[in-house]
């Protein structure tokens, strides 16, 4: 990574939204440097970079406590972009109004924006109807001009992604209006002169069709220089910096035999050798016959000291009675930390513990720069941890996404079974079985979960997949087989397409495929006499159940 100076870097302001970084992420794959930072930046500090991106985020600006932005920072001069609570900041600071909207816009919406505007230069155009395009809000309260339009009469309409409730609906002065929705009059807003310009949807999602385009005309108002890359200088400085963090010491890693921890297992190794020990905890809580295959493909590495510790009685044992998804998973994480602390007791000198967190882990635990982020989930590596916890966290991968870290495990030489293999939550099928976890729970989550995948990979669907398992909700419906009442429980299939993880649409399975796996787990499992397939996005949902 070459070296970055601020004049170079564009600042990110995280008011607490779950796609704060990954503004950051974009604006990185366009090879400009950006940076997160706290929304109450001084617009002091802020003058020395090339631009501002004002995050969205979870509140209402009508709260007193509502974050906002130093006002000084929009008299700067430099270019200011204001994505979804970002806009209704603009907006709000500069003499707008923002209200709560009518209707609420959660998933893909239909926007037209301005074939004008420098922002959407370059988006899909369409020909305009012969119909004028009236908003009910403008500068002065009345009807505001309406959406500018390009020189041949060409308006843009693009799929985007949105996730609000409160709209603006009066703009400050100054600017224009350059997009609306049905349900959104004020969908974009501009002031050329003073380079600030505010949308509603997000840009940063790979579901807003065009959203990285929107983000690359921001850089190109802004002139930013492409400085930044992912890749061997950026392995080459965190080997180096974990060989200070660690010096003479020792450490442990909670290897799941996933991606992250495998990836940040090899870059530790890296760093300090046989200084690291590898220790996998078969928590009796994996898929069908998972254990079995990580200790024949881990035993085979001999870069990495891989130990393997049976809990099963253990992790059963602390669930016991445990409902409450959030309490379970932190109960998970705090068994997991007790266990490597016994277990660094056998080896000498044990300091460190390296952990595969990734910033989706940590975000939807509530853990943001902003310090508003809301706790979606608490990831058990993160949100689960003891508060007297022993070790110095190694945490590598912490500002990384699951497709970049997939990168850097091909560059590091990690096995391609590895690189590509689905992600698998921490806490295992515990957080996959609504309710509380039990062995025949377990057991029959596992063949119904083992089914679904097969009928996936054989019908070849899997391969457009980005995760796809089974849930056990604690419900039961009445069925009938072999002319028999039944009262059995459900089976929920889940299957989502993401490139992050951050945002998600669900799977369109062909009906052949659903038709297949449904008849075979009522037919195979004991006790499920019903399939259901989920078919929400993310957000309003999440991709796993709890």
């Amino acid at each position: 990574m070459e070296q970055n100076t601020q004049t170079d870097t564009i600042a990110v302001l995280d008011f607490g939204s779950q796609y704060s970084h990954l503004i950051v992420r974009r604006i990185r794959e366009l090879c400009v440097h950006a940076e997160l930072l706290r929304p109450d930046t001084s617009a002091d500090r802020l003058a020395g970079f090339a631009g501002v991106v004002l995050s969205g985020g979870p509140q209402n600006l009508s709260e007193s406590t509502a974050l906002k932005a130093d006002p000084k920072l929009y008299t700067l001069g430099i270019p200011v972009l204001g994505v979804c609570y970002g806009l209704q900041l603009i907006a709000h600071q500069l003499g707008g109004k923002v209200t709560a909207g009518n209707k609420r816009e959660y998933g893909p919406v239909r926007v037209e924006l301005s074939g004008k505007s420098e922002l959407f230069k370059g988006l899909n155009t369409t020909a305009l109807t012969s119909q004028k395009h009236h908003h009910p809000a403008s500068e002065d309260g009345g009807t505001p001009p309406q959406l500018r339009r390009g020189e041949e009469g060409k308006k843009r309409e693009e799929l985007t992604w949105m996730s609000h409730g409160d709209q603006v609906t009066k703009i400050p002065k100054g600017f224009s209006v350059t997009g609306k929705s049905d349900a959104c009059p004020i969908v974009a807003i501009e002031n050329v002169e003073q380079k600030i310009y505010g949308i509603q949807f997000h840009p940063e999602v790979k579901h807003t069709e065009h959203g990285t385009k929107v983000l690359q005309n921001f850089l190109t108002i802004v002139g930013a220089k492409k400085t930044w890359n992912l890749g061997k200088n950026w392995i080459e400085a965190q080997v180096e910096d974990i060989k200070t963090k660690v010096g003479s010491g020792r450490a442990i890693c909670a290897l799941s035999g996933g991606v992250d921890s495998t990836v940040a297992a090899y870059l530790v190794h890296r760093a300090i050798g046989k200084q690291l020990t590898c220790i996998y905890v078969d928590t009796g809580m994996m898929r069908l016959g998972e254990t079995e295959q990580i200790k024949k493909t881990f035993s085979k590495l001999p870069k990495l000291d891989f130990r393997v510790v049976d809990t099963e009685k253990e992790f059963l044992k602390a669930l016991r009675g445990v409902t409450e998804p959030e309490k379970k998973r932190k109960v998970i994480g705090e068994l997991f930390i007790r266990l490597f602390e016994k277990e660094s007791k056998k080896l000498k000198g044990v300091n460190f513990l390296v952990q595969g967190t990734l910033y989706t882990d940590v975000i939807t635990s509530g853990v943001s720069v902003g310090g508003k982020a809301s706790v979606i989930k608490s990831h058990h590596n993160v949100g689960g941890l003891p508060k007297d916890l022993k070790f110095k966290l190694i945490e590598p991968l912490r500002d990384l996404y699951k497709d970049e870290v997939r990168l850097i495990g091909k560059e590091l030489g990690v096995p391609e079974a590895i690189v590509n293999r689905q992600p698998f939550p921490g806490p295992g099928l515990a957080v996959r079985i609504i309710g509380e976890v039990t062995k025949a729970k377990l057991d029959t989550l596992r063949l119904a979960d083992a089914i679904f995948r097969e009928e996936l990979i054989t019908s070849g669907e899997a391969k457009g997949i980005a995760q796809y398992f089974a849930v056990l909700p604690d419900i039961r419906s009445v069925g009938v087989q072999g002319d028999a009442r039944t009262y059995g429980h459900p089976i929920i299939l889940r299957a989502v397409t993401t490139m992050d993880f951050m945002t998600a649409d669900w799977a369109r399975i062909s009906t052949d495929t659903l038709a297949k796996v449904s008849a075979r787990i009522t037919n195979e499992v004991a006790g499920i006499n019903r399939v259901a397939y989920d078919i929400t996005s993310k957000p309003p949902a999440t991709v796993e159940w709890e």
